[in-house]
């Protein structure tokens, strides 16, 4: 193995959370080198952004990059969420919200948003390695040192003064350190893909905003409908395995995934509706098992990014918001690192991060209880209480001056009781 390469910060990873990271990095002028297994473009999901997002890619000066593009690759602006449960349609329009910020945003092909943040990070003088592999860690030494194989099976190392885990999915750290920690969530699979949704003048459907639909005979179960500006979405159901289950599906990996995805669409009437001249001309993917949480987030010399510390569930986008974050939040840090200055790491990065996570979890975990979503579909809710609610969805889930924000889960379990109370009265006052 020849000599070893010397940087001063690596990241792995070269998604949002690592090209944010390493844009912001070169701001500061530090040499910053990402190992990226796979080549950009590439499929990805999470395409529905949240409003928060502009915030940290103004801060890391991506986001002119990504204006620039939104036209030539269909990303669709969006002002909002939908939502559809048989007969009941409910917004949020995000322009409307409590929180101060962007009340607007894109949905994108991840596989072109990823590629052009990371061009733009290349553009900025960071070194992306595509096609590299991390084989090995070693984080005991003062300066942490990867071992990295190429496609074409050489071998060498890599060191640095800090190493940052944008690796998403992959997990990098939390598997070789052992900092795995189960979720407290259930295990849920998505079965998704790109189709042509042939959604023409349909007064009821509004491209700017993304579609989640509960399915009407198992509230757990929902669809999601993010429509690009081209006439194409991305279109998924999630649910726990045993409601695959009684549509046939055991997860076996030759199981046709795309006639099962139809069969779960027919049994819904209305979203059916929405989607009846929709073509599915692509693949469908599946991905079970995705919540995680790790043991620790950061130590001396790495700290995890994004998906690679803690990842919820995508019903309500929050991924590529919590990534970007974790990014804004971990380089001034590093920063502090470099310049020889003392970081505790749980008190100004892991907690500060995970009191917006824990908000994005209340408001999780509440949906799939049934609370949130009698509030969403509530026709009895007080305009302040939309705008709050409005700056949840939109992705502030760090602002600590939305009342909704202290204590969350108990102030969404009480508006829930209240929302639920006003729909008995009406339910009274309709039959006498």
């Amino acid at each position: 193995m020849s000599t070893i390469q010397q940087t001063d910060v690596l990241i792995i990873g070269a998604g949002p959370s690592g090209s944010s990271a390493a844009a912001l990095l070169r701001q500061k002028g530090y040499q910053v080198t990402i190992i990226e297994k796979q080549h950009f473009p590439r499929f990805s999901i999470g395409e529905s952004l949240l409003p928060q997002s502009m915030v940290f890619l103004e801060e890391a000066g991506l986001l002119d990059t990504v204006r620039t593009h939104a036209e030539e690759y269909g990303f669709q602006f969006k002002n909002g969420a939908a939502f559809l449960k048989g007969s009941q349609r409910s917004f949020y329009d995000f322009t409307q919200k409590f929180s101060d910020g962007p009340g607007t945003t894109w949905q994108v092909r991840r596989a072109n948003f990823d590629h052009i943040l990371a061009q733009q990070t290349e553009k900025m003088g960071a070194e992306i390695r595509f096609g590299h592999e991390v084989i090995a860690v070693d984080v005991e030494l003062k300066r942490p040192l990867l071992t990295v194989k190429t496609e074409q099976g050489e071998i060498y190392q890599i060191q640095a003064e800090f190493l940052l885990d944008a690796s998403g999915f992959g997990r990098i750290l939390p598997k070789f350190l052992d900092l795995e920690s189960p979720s407290d969530f259930p295990v849920r699979r998505a079965v998704f893909t790109h189709i042509e949704d042939g959604i023409l003048d349909d007064p009821e459907f509004d491209r700017e905003k993304i579609l989640i639909t509960v399915h009407e005979k198992d509230p757990r179960a929902w669809y999601w409908l993010i429509p690009f500006a081209d006439g194409r979405s991305s279109f998924g159901v999630v649910a726990e395995q045993d409601f695959f289950e009684k549509y046939g599906y055991d997860g076996s990996p030759d199981y046709d995934l795309e006639a099962l995805q139809k069969r779960i669409l027919a049994d819904d009437e209305s979203l059916s509706h929405v989607l009846r001249n929709a073509k599915h001309d692509t693949p469908v993917r599946t991905l079970v098992g995705y919540s995680a949480d790790v043991k620790h987030l950061a130590a001396l010399n790495y700290a995890l990014l994004g998906n690679a510390g803690e990842f919820l569930d995508p019903v309500f986008s929050s991924g590529v918001t919590i990534a970007l974050k974790s990014s804004s939040l971990a380089v001034p840090l590093v920063d502090q690192v470099l310049q020889g200055q003392t970081v505790d790491w749980l008190e100004q990065y892991e907690k500060p991060l995970r009191k917006g996570i824990q908000v994005f979890r209340a408001y999780v975990e509440s949906w799939y209880t049934g609370e949130f979503q009698d509030v969403v579909f509530s026709q009895h809710q007080d305009e302040k209480i939309r705008r709050m609610i409005a700056s949840l969805l939109a992705g502030y889930a760090w602002d600590t001056t939305n009342p909704i924000h202290r204590n969350a889960k108990q102030r969404l379990s009480t508006l829930a009781e209240y929302c639920r109370e006003d729909l008995q009265t009406d339910s009274v006052k309709h039959a006498t």
